[in-house]
């Protein structure tokens, strides 16, 4: 896949830039870092378990949650994001992988956070995705999705060159819906801002609730 291509690279050319650009961004941007929080909260609640940074990039968030108690570890498309995040924060775990096809086992995983990652998928390579966060999150499980906010189809984003989108809520949740999830919370950031932002805070239920879901999974494998 082409877009996939370019994202990987755009990430391999910027990527200690961006290591240093992003290290103290969650100490600037205090209620997206309480979105970590509150994500880490509700693995806690569900007695913990591994957690998937997907689309971790140098690993300052995947850093962020090992401090607040999970056992997280990060995923990213990017080499040369994870050796940086390999040297960086040494006592954690970062493999090389994509979201559209994850190495990590069915029904594994307490939780999964895919910060501001999404916004590099393309409309119709997004159920896919989501299948494959369903089928990895153990019943119960937590899912927690950042991403810019806007009806923008694709556009440039900054600093790595890469083509982005912008969406509204409503969809990413139907999207969510459709995959299997239940929606659970909705925080808007900055909504009277030039560049919104949003957090969806969703789970896959205990126990599964009839075919759609299943079937969303299947075409995900």
């Amino acid at each position: 896949m082409t877009w996939l291509s370019e994202t990987r690279d755009s990430y391999d050319k910027i990527a200690a830039g961006y290591a240093d650009e992003t290290r103290d961004l969650l100490d600037r941007l205090r209620h997206v870092r309480a979105g970590v929080v509150l994500f880490a909260d509700l693995v806690r609640a569900i007695g913990g378990g591994p957690v998937a940074d997907v689309g971790c990039g140098p690993g300052h968030t995947t850093a962020l949650l090992r401090e607040l108690g999970t056992d997280a570890f990060g995923i990213d498309l990017s080499p040369a994001m994870i050796e940086i995040a390999r040297r960086e924060h040494p006592g954690a775990r970062f493999e090389i992988g994509s979201m559209t096809d994850l190495d990590v086992a069915d029904d594994s995983l307490a939780g999964v956070l895919a910060w501001w990652s999404l916004i590099h998928i393309p409309d119709e390579a997004v159920p896919g995705v989501l299948a494959q966060f369903h089928r990895v999150l153990r019943p119960g499980g937590v899912l927690a999705a950042g991403f810019h906010v806007g009806d923008d189809a694709k556009i440039g984003t900054e600093p790595t060159g890469a083509y982005g989108h912008r969406r509204q809520p409503s969809r990413v949740a139907d999207w969510l819906r459709a995959a299997g999830f239940t929606v659970e919370a909705q925080h808007l950031l900055n909504p009277d801002e030039p560049k919104p932002g949003a957090i969806l805070f969703a789970r896959r239920p205990a126990a599964s609730r009839g075919s759609g879901a299943h079937a969303t999974r299947e075409a995900g494998q």
